[in-house]
């Protein structure tokens, strides 16, 4: 069973979802809510999957003090996952320990795999809103058989990094984290495989490929995130082509 990290911080406006919130019609709330919804959404995938999901939350101190509130973090996520799942007894939650998010991803991960034993562990975040129960399935039965699996994402991020042995993970998340966590595998004589690709949503440029995928999803009457397509339905947000350009419109 893989061990699936989720990195996440609470989904409060203007900690999160900033970049979309400053170029798109959204307001820093809604892209708050987006966050959430995609949180939500990844919570939904591993929980459906055969593997073990992780909440990796963040201490009150590693915030900022303006995003600081009587709620703490962990409480914060454990009630959204509360109500997302109907409880929360099969969902682990630990504190993220690390400077970047390179170093709290390496820790978790070399923590799980040295110290607990696990076979595997995957790391992935709310921004992959098409993450789903295959695809967390497939990248597992990859890592029966290879030491590092990567999810590609547009513009050389990684939606998912699975890994059964460790790495160098300084800066190993930095952009372009695909090629770069591709190297680093390789240079610790690791076998490295990948999944199918997947859109990542962190930006409003983001929203250009995630929401048309959505529609036509939509249109086709096959599986969407269930959180996230709610939100995109509900603020009527669509793609117009004006002037040979594209840009997010909404109701």
């Amino acid at each position: 069973m893989t061990v699936v990290v989720l990195l996440a911080n609470p989904p409060r406006e203007g900690l999160v979802g900033t970049a979309i919130a400053e170029s798109t019609p959204l307001s820093a709330a809604e892209a708050a809510d987006l966050y959430e919804a995609q949180f939500r959404d990844a919570v939904l995938a591993v929980d459906r999957s055969g593997g073990e999901l992780l909440v990796n939350y963040p201490n009150d101190e590693d915030l900022p003090a303006e995003h600081r509130t009587e709620t703490s973090p962990e409480a914060e996520l454990r009630t959204l996952v509360a109500d997302t799942l109907g409880g929360t007894d099969e969902v682990r939650f630990e504190r993220q320990v690390g400077s970047s998010f390179g170093a709290r991803a390496g820790n978790t991960v070399t923590h799980l795999l040295r110290e607990e034993g696990a076979d595997s562990v995957a790391v992935v975040t709310p921004t992959a809103p098409l993450l789903s129960r295959t695809s967390v399935d497939s990248a597992a039965m990859k890592l029966r058989t290879t030491e590092v699996v990567l999810g590609p994402s547009t513009d050389g991020r990684a939606y998912y990094a699975g890994f059964t042995e460790p790495i160098d993970f300084d800066g190993a998340f930095e952009a372009p984290a695909l090629p770069t966590l591709a190297e680093r595998g390789r240079d610790a004589d690791r076998s490295v495989d990948f999944v199918g690709p997947s859109p990542s949503l962190e930006t409003g440029a983001d929203l250009l490929d995630v929401v048309p995928m959505l529609r036509a999803r939509f249109a086709a009457e096959r599986v969407v995130p269930d959180y996230t397509a709610a939100f995109v339905h509900e603020k009527g947000l669509d793609v117009v082509v004006e002037d040979g350009e594209q840009r997010l419109v909404r109701d």
